[in-house]
C-alpha cells in the first residue's frame, strides 16, 4: 500500500469476461500502483472464477447484476445488461462493506496513461509513479466538492491543445471513462447506453459538478472496436439509441447530431449554455442590476 494514499482509496477495475486480457492492471503495474485494487465482476458473467483464479478471490468483488439494473433508469425497455452501467452503481454500494470511502473506476482496456501538457502533447509521457498521481486527483477531488472528476481522455487531444476547443482548461462539465467518487457524495449514474454522458448532463443541470481534468489522459482501444460487452450493444442496437438515450434524459438542451470525422457517425451534441447553472462573477452581476437595486 502507497503511504501516499489513504487506506480508505481504492481503484475499482469494471471488467466482463475479460480474466485473461484487463489491458488496465497491466497498465497500472506499468505505473508503479501499489494501492488497494479490486475487479468489479457482475453475477451473470460466466467467467468469474477464472477472474478469482487470476487475481485471487479476495480481490474478485461480484454484485447481482439484475438487482442493479432494476434499482435505476436503464432509459429504455430492451432487458439488454450488456452495459456498464449496473457495475458503476454497484460500486457505491460494495464500496462501504470494504471500508472504502473514496475510489476511482476504471475500464479494463487502458494501454498506458500519460501526462499532457503543451510542451509533451505530441509525445509519450508516460505516468510511472500512479500512487503520487492519484493522491494529487484525490487530494483536488475532496477539496472541489464535484460529483466527480476524470482524466482526460487520449482522443481529447486531436489537433493538439490549440485545437480550438480550449482543451488546456478544465473540460466545461465533462466527466467520461474514469471516475473520482466518494461515497459521501454518491449519485446514480442512469440510461443503459451513453451512461457517462446521461449522468453528467442531467445531474450538472440540476446543479451537481462533474469536470474533466485535462493534464493527465488515458489511452484505451477505440469505442466499439472491441468485441463484447457494450459493443454488442451498439451493434444490436444502433449508435442512434446510444446518442438519443441522453436526448431523452436532458431534453432541452441535448439533440442528435453527427459526429465530423474521416468516418462520421450518429453522436450527441449538448449545449452546454442551456444545460448546466452559469454563474456570474459578482463585478457583473453589479453591472447588470437596475440602478435602484444598486442603491
Amino acid at each position: 500500500m502507497s503511504n501516499l494514499l489513504p487506506d480508505t482509496f481504492a481503484v475499482f477495475i469494471l471488467t466482463h469476461g475479460r480474466p485473461d486480457n484487463v489491458i488496465t492492471y497491466k497498465t497500472l503495474q506499468k505505473c508503479g500502483y501499489t494501492g488497494r485494487l479490486y475487479f468489479i465482476v457482475d453475477n451473470e458473467d460466466k467467467t468469474v472464477e477464472r477472474y478469482r483464479q487470476n487475481f485471487g478471490a479476495e480481490r474478485v468483488i461480484v454484485f447481482d447484476k439484475k438487482a442493479e439494473a432494476d434499482a435505476c433508469d436503464e432509459g429504455n425497455n430492451f432487458d439488454e445488461r450488456r452495459t456498464i452501467l449496473m457495475a458503476r452503481n454497484a460500486c457505491f454500494d460494495l464500496a462501504p462493506a470494504l471500508g472504502v470511502t473514496h475510489f476511482i473506476q476504471l475500464d479494463d482496456d487502458y494501454t498506458d496513461v500519460r501526462f499532457k501538457l503543451p510542451e509533451t502533447t505530441n509525445s509519450l509521457f508516460i505516468v510511472k509513479d500512479f500512487n503520487r498521481l492519484l493522491a494529487s486527483f484525490l487530494k483536488f477531488f475532496i477539496e472541489s466538492g464535484a460529483c466527480s472528476i476524470a482524466f482526460a481522455q487520449n482522443g481529447d487531444f486531436l489537433g493538439g491543445f490549440d485545437n480550438g476547443k480550449g482543451i488546456y482548461r478544465f473540460q466545461k462539465r465533462k466527466c467520461m471513462n474514469s471516475f473520482f467518487c466518494s461515497t459521501e457524495r454518491p449519485f446514480k449514474f442512469i440510461g443503459a447506453m451513453n451512461e457517462d454522458v446521461n449522468t453528467y448532463s442531467t445531474i450538472g443541470s440540476r446543479g451537481g459538478i462533474f469536470l474533466t481534468v485535462p493534464m493527465v489522459a488515458l489511452n484505451q482501444n477505440a469505442t466499439q472496436s472491441k468485441r463484447g460487452g457494450i459493443t454488442e450493444m451498439y451493434l444490436r442496437f444502433g449508435t442512434y439509441c446510444k446518442a438519443f438515450t441522453t436526448v431523452m434524459m436532458q431534453p432541452s438542451s441535448v439533440k442528435v447530431s453527427m459526429m465530423r470525422s474521416k468516418n462520421p457517425r450518429i453522436h450527441h451534441s449538448i449545449n452546454w449554455d442551456c444545460t448546466v447553472p452559469c454563474i456570474l462573477r459578482e463585478t457583473v452581476k453589479q453591472n447588470l442590476l437596475p440602478t435602484a437595486a444598486k442603491a
